[in-house]
């Protein structure tokens, strides 16, 4: 199981490797003014997304196999995994609405400044951060 945990971790931080930096693509988009630019970040976006939502895949699975094997969170003193199974499907959530925002930026009917993309931007930092807390800390 020590196997599965790795490549749960590695997966995890290569997935959230793309979820820093997709919303940071969305800045320079929601500011670019050049068409040929634009058609690049979009490009970007789309290779991106793409790609760590393959990575999301055996990110959740061998999350999945984890807590099937360990049999965490039945039973007292097992709040902090519905906490962390909480904050995975935030996590699910906001990847999800990376691709709906994407999907508007190519439509060309993005409505929101760059400002809302540097705050939307952290919302990953926070949600991994309460996650790994959760984890080693266990707090309840």
């Amino acid at each position: 199981m020590l196997w599965v945990k790795a490549f749960h971790i590695l997966f995890v931080a290569a997935w959230f490797a793309g979820l820093f930096y997709l919303p940071r693509i969305y800045v320079n988009l929601a500011m670019e003014t050049e068409a040929a630019a634009t058609q690049r970040l979009l490009l970007m976006a789309r290779k991106l997304y793409r790609f760590m939502t393959l990575l999301s895949v055996p990110a959740v699975v061998l999350g999945l196999m984890l807590w099937l094997h360990y049999g965490v969170g039945r039973g007292p003193g097992n709040g902090w995994m519905h906490a962390k199974l909480l904050i995975v499907l935030l996590i699910l959530g906001y990847h999800h609405g990376c691709g709906r925002l994407l999907k508007k930026f190519e439509a060309g009917v993005n409505t929101r400044g760059h400002v809302f993309y540097r705050w939307f931007n952290e919302v990953p930092v926070i949600l991994m951060t309460a996650a790994i807390v959760l984890v080693v800390v266990k707090p309840f």
